[in-house]
């Protein structure tokens, strides 16, 4: 007589063998064409309680089990200012999950919360900071976060309609603060539709932002409040509508960037004008052709 199988085991099965096109395939993909991990890394994987950080949780233990080239995994939690049942909630699924927790507390959110103009962007850039110091406290060469395909959708999409440029979010960056730090992004390539899908068939619960923001959100009844990102969220779905393939038009878009037809554009901090560099210049052979 067979076992009934642990909400970890279903989990992780799920991963290989139910989602295993949708969740393991494109985690691998990323992973192999950006080249995220090397033999010997040290790997911190930020766990913030949300589905994404915790499905990334769940395939990061799966591919060092299954590797040729071993590296090593600390899971690493921030508590920004939980309230205690949300506390209670990470704990909770991290258990359940079999992942090893590792909690630290911060006061990012008192810090935020007295902020006006753009709390969202303060609240990430503090969370980030912290990560990277505390990973490098215990000797991690990289901190690996959950940011999936839809947000580098999205991200890529808000500069470009409310920051005034187009800049998409990279795979992989070398920290300016932290020297020898490097963040990953091994979700690169997989949906959030994939992610939720395997939330629901596991009956997993896990946090959502956990802020006033989201609160505010939430209450509006719109579902949009004054979050530009679920503004944003909402217009792709309704373009997925006429174009189910817009999400994948716009990825592939920004691995093909074509330079020689922008009049300006930015590399490694500096600024090149068209009419600067039209002729002579390397990055140009002259224009496009007319």
């Amino acid at each position: 007589m067979s076992r009934d199988l642990t909400t970890q085991e279903t989990a992780e099965r799920s991963l290989i063998k139910t989602y295993r096109k949708s969740l393991w395939n494109p985690f691998i993909a990323a992973v192999k064409r950006y080249e995220l991990i090397s033999p010997g890394d040290h790997i911190a994987v930020c766990v913030s309680g949300g589905k994404d950080s915790f499905v990334l949780a769940k395939l990061m233990q799966e591919l060092r089990k299954h590797t040729d080239h071993p590296f090593q995994l600390t899971f690493l939690a921030m508590d920004p200012g939980y309230n205690q049942a949300n506390r209670a909630l990470l704990e909770k699924n991290a258990k359940r999950l079999g992942i090893p927790l590792a909690i630290f507390e911060s006061g990012i959110f008192h810090v935020t919360v007295q902020v006006d103009k753009n709390p969202c962007y303060l609240c990430a850039r503090m969370r980030r900071g912290s990560l990277y110091a505390r990973a490098q406290e215990l000797g991690c060469n990289k901190i690996a976060l959950g940011h999936h395909f839809s947000d580098v959708i999205e991200t890529t999409l808000l500069g470009l309609f409310y920051g005034a440029q187009l800049q998409a979010m990279p795979p992989k960056l070398r920290s300016k603060n932290f020297p020898g730090m490097e963040l990953i992004r091994p979700l690169y390539c997989v949906h959030e539709d994939a992610v939720v899908n395997w939330r629901n068939y596991n009956d997993l619960h896990f946090l959502q932002c956990a802020c006033r923001f989201t609160e505010a959100r939430d209450a509006s009844g719109d579902g949009v409040g004054d979050s530009k990102r679920q503004e944003i969220k909402l217009l792709l779905r309704e373009l997925k509508k006429t174009n189910p393939n817009i999400e994948k038009s716009i990825f592939r878009a920004i691995h093909g960037v074509q330079l020689d037809t922008f009049p300006g554009f930015k590399h490694r901090g500096a600024a090149y004008a068209f009419t600067d560099i039209y002729n002579g210049s390397p990055w140009f052979d002259g224009g496009a052709n007319a």
